[in-house]
């Protein structure tokens, strides 16, 4: 049983990365080809509009999170900060393992650590969610 709930949040958990990354890209897009803003305004604007979707669709949605935006706001940003560093230094990792083993171009190899890196950073984004930042009080961990 204790698997099925697991199985359930996680896709919900998918479900609102996909909607909240659509949601960032066309503000992104937005404020780089409309709006007329640089790259890293929109970039920054766009990611940012992306989280505040995350928190509220991940603590109303996908963890019924019951507890105020004090208490789980500054982990949630938490989790976010350490998953990017984590999925990033791993990422720089694989690219240079891979580099010094398989025989392709800098571009590929580095195309191959982004993919696995947003893999991990998935991984860890909803456990670091689910189990610190949203975690219900009197869970089991």
């Amino acid at each position: 049983m204790r698997f099925r709930r697991l199985d359930n949040s996680f896709t919900r958990f998918l479900l609102v990365g996909v909607l909240n990354t659509i949601v960032g890209l066309c503000a992104m897009y937005f404020f780089l080809n409309l709006a007329g803003f640089n790259y890293w305004a929109s970039t920054f604007l766009g990611n940012s509009i992306g989280a505040v979707v995350s928190y509220v669709l991940n603590k109303t949605f996908t963890f019924r999170h019951k507890g105020t935006v004090r208490s789980s706001a500054w982990k949630f940003v938490l989790v976010i900060l350490v998953c990017y560093g984590l999925s990033y230094w791993t990422s720089l990792q694989l690219s240079s393992l891979l580099q010094n083993a398989l025989p392709l171009s800098q571009k590929v190899i580095e195309n191959i650590a982004v993919l696995v890196g947003a893999g991990i950073y998935t991984i860890a984004n909803y456990l670091g969610n689910k189990f610190f930042a949203f975690r219900h009080p009197g869970e089991e961990v």
